[in-house]
């Protein structure tokens, strides 16, 4: 979502992020990401935290055939396009500036058949939310997207607004900062938070979230 680099990047080294392509293998299909540094940043590279949650959808602990699921500051669109591969209904959200990069790269990589299950869609967090129904969705997702104190509260209102009581949160992300563990802390006055995968190679946890039933509260 946010088109400014990390303050980690100068010291993990860029090369692998101004490559043009990154080539993976999900769901039987290569997918062939088209990254573009120079121009969006952050926003068009793949980090580790999309590889491990589309390979955690691949386990299959989430069931996605015939689910209703979106992708939160979307970037590159790999794990709303591997989630569309492995059966579900997909809006593939980012900002303004990011959709044609994203729209690329989803069109590229699903096959015809399938495309029509995949959706790009603006999404800036706590603005334009009157264009998504309420708990519209059976599953939110999200890779790298709680690094910026100053987007927390914007994301903590899209959550309640895209969840319903139903509705399953999957947030995949490497804990760098204190702000980090706030953000969780946030999340979990309105959620039940619980983590399900770590990653210890690439350092990546995941985090499942759903909303809190009236009578947890009392």
């Amino acid at each position: 979502m946010a088109l400014v680099p990390y303050a980690e990047t100068a010291e993990m080294g860029l090369q692998r992020f101004h490559k043009p392509l990154a080539t993976f293998s999900f769901a039987n299909h290569t997918i062939q990401i088209r990254q573009d540094w120079k121009q969006l940043g952050v926003a068009a590279v793949v980090w580790d935290a999309a590889v491990v949650l589309a390979t955690y959808l691949e386990m299959g602990t989430v069931e996605l055939r015939g689910c209703s699921a979106v992708e939160l500051g979307a970037g590159t669109g790999l794990v709303g396009i591997v989630a569309a591969l492995l059966g579900a209904h997909v809006t593939i959200t980012d900002r303004k500036v990011a959709l044609e990069f994203l729209k690329s790269n989803v069109q590229a990589n699903l096959p015809p058949h399938i495309q029509p299950k995949a959706v790009v869609k603006e999404l800036t967090w706590g603005q334009n939310l009157g264009s998504f129904s309420p708990g519209e969705f059976d599953l939110i997702l999200g890779a790298d997207i709680i690094y910026l104190e100053e987007t927390f509260t914007d994301l903590l209102q899209t959550l309640e607004h895209l969840c319903s009581n139903h509705s399953v949160v999957l947030l995949a992300c490497r804990i760098r900062y204190e702000r980090d563990y706030n953000f969780l802390a946030m999340l979990e006055r309105q959620f039940t938070v619980n983590k399900v995968h770590y990653d210890s190679e690439k350092d990546v946890h995941i985090y499942k979230a759903q909303r809190r039933c009236l009578r947890e509260d009392l």
